[in-house]
C-alpha cells in the first residue's frame, strides 16, 4: 500500500525506479530534474530579461542593476538562483565581478522544444493552405 493511497489501484502500487508509484521511468530522473528547473527559474520575468542582457555581452552586477532597476541586493539574489541553475557563469576581475550567460542549458531546453515547434510549423502550414482555398 502506498502511504496516501487507502483505496483504489494505488493501494496496491509499489513505487517504481521512477520514484512514483506505479508509473514506469520513461527517462532519467536527473534530465527531467535539471528541464524543471531550468523553467521554473526562466518562469521569473526578471531573470529572463537578465538572461536577455547577458546574451548582448558579459555584464557587472552594477550594470545590471543600472539596466534592470533593481536593487543591488535584489539583483544578485536573481543572479544567485540563475548561477545555481547552470544558466549564468561568474568571473572575476579584481574586485569587480562579470556574469556571463551559459548557452549549454538553453541548447537542452531547445533540443527538447524542437518537435513542438515543429508540431506549430506543421499546423501553421496547414492552417495557410486552408486559408489560401478560401480565395
Amino acid at each position: 500500500m502506498v502511504k496516501g493511497y487507502p483505496h483504489g489501484p494505488m493501494a496496491t502500487a509499489r513505487p517504481g525506479r521512477s520514484g512514483c508509484p506505479g508509473i514506469a521511468p520513461i527517462c532519467p530522473v536527473g534530465y527531467v530534474r535539471g528541464v524543471a528547473t531550468t523553467f521554473t527559474v526562466l518562469a521569473e520575468p526578471t531573470r529572463r530579461r537578465i538572461l536577455d542582457l547577458l546574451r548582448e555581452q558579459p555584464r557587472s552586477v552594477g550594470e545590471l542593476v543600472d539596466e534592470l532597476g533593481l536593487t543591488q541586493p535584489g539583483t544578485s539574489k536573481h543572479l544567485r538562483v540563475l548561477r545555481e541553475a547552470g544558466l549564468v557563469r561568474v568571473r572575476r576581475d579584481a574586485q569587480r565581478r562579470w556574469y556571463e550567460l551559459r548557452v549549454e542549458p538553453l541548447v537542452e531546453i531547445d533540443s527538447w522544444l524542437a518537435p513542438y515547434r515543429r508540431l506549430w510549423g506543421e499546423s501553421l502550414d496547414r492552417l495557410e493552405r486552408h486559408l489560401d482555398t478560401m480565395d
